[in-house]
């Protein structure tokens, strides 16, 4: 798996360069909404403070003098957070715990949060798909679009709400935890059940968490809003790696997940 990891470069030297992680940095430290993905900090994270947070979790550079290129993941945290995720999927699994899945990288992701998803469905937990075609409106560079919250293979995304209906539009890459407080206020609204666990990446994640929620993902080194979450202690657990790899290139780290969890068929 780690030769894996680094061949796809999901992990070692990445394609997330240096610029674009200080610059979610230095977004983050000013409490850049598009940053934060829902999370509201508890203390103030500084720019060194999230390098060094971001060196530890995930072994990107510690140097504050490397300001351009290449950044790294470091394989063997990736590696560990791999299993300590399949674990935490063990347990659920065995306790039979009502389980939300969403994702805001559908074109990279759905994938591997389908495969999760149907194993857990296999294990006995109820998988959750609340306020399935519900409208939204969620922040763009230029204002505000409307979005319908829809499911596929029971993982959570949203799709531009075209004049002839959600299912003409390719579904959205997106960072807002508006999804997840929708899907979740309808669901208490219309007493269905809520999840004990959140499961999937970006706003999903983070605003599970500032709302109590057990929530754990994968996130990317330009995302450091999940890592302070679990830092934090409002989110289980980040699975660093890079986030936007050929989509075939996670099937082994599906079946290496659902293995470990005795999900696999």
């Amino acid at each position: 798996m780690r030769e894996h990891l680094v061949a796809t470069r999901i992990a070692g030297p990445v394609a997330t360069t240096r610029e674009r992680n200080l610059l979610s940095y230095r977004l983050f430290a000013a409490g850049d909404p598009r940053v934060l993905l829902g999370l509201d900090p508890e203390r103030l994270w500084d720019v060194p403070g999230l390098l060094r947070l971001m060196a530890d979790r995930c072994g990107v550079s510690p140097d504050p003098a490397h300001r351009h290129g290449p950044d790294t993941i470091d394989p063997e945290r990736t590696l560990s957070a791999l299993d300590a995720f399949a674990d935490r999927l063990a347990r659920a699994a065995a306790d039979r715990v009502p389980v939300l899945f969403g994702t805001g990288h559908p074109e990279r992701l759905l994938g591997f949060y389908a495969a999760v998803a149907a194993g857990l469905a296999r294990a006995g937990c109820p998988v959750l798909t609340p306020a399935r075609g519900l409208p939204l409106e969620l922040p763009t560079g230029r204002g505000a679009r409307p979005y319908v919250l829809e499911y596929v293979r029971s993982v959570a995304l949203v799709r531009p709400d075209g004049a002839h209906g959600s299912g003409t539009s390719a579904p959205a890459h997106n960072h807002s935890p508006l999804p997840v407080r929708a899907a979740l206020g309808a669901a208490a609204q219309a007493g269905d059940p809520l999840p004990r666990l959140v499961v999937g990446d970006h706003g999903w994640v983070c605003g599970a968490g500032q709302l109590g929620l057990a929530a754990l993902g994968l996130a990317d080194t330009n995302d450091p809003a999940l890592f302070v979450g679990e830092a934090e202690g409002r989110v289980l657990l980040t699975v660093p790696l890079d986030d936007a790899v050929r989509s075939s290139y996670y099937r082994p780290l599906t079946r290496y997940v659902l293995n470990r969890a005795c999900l696999s068929q």
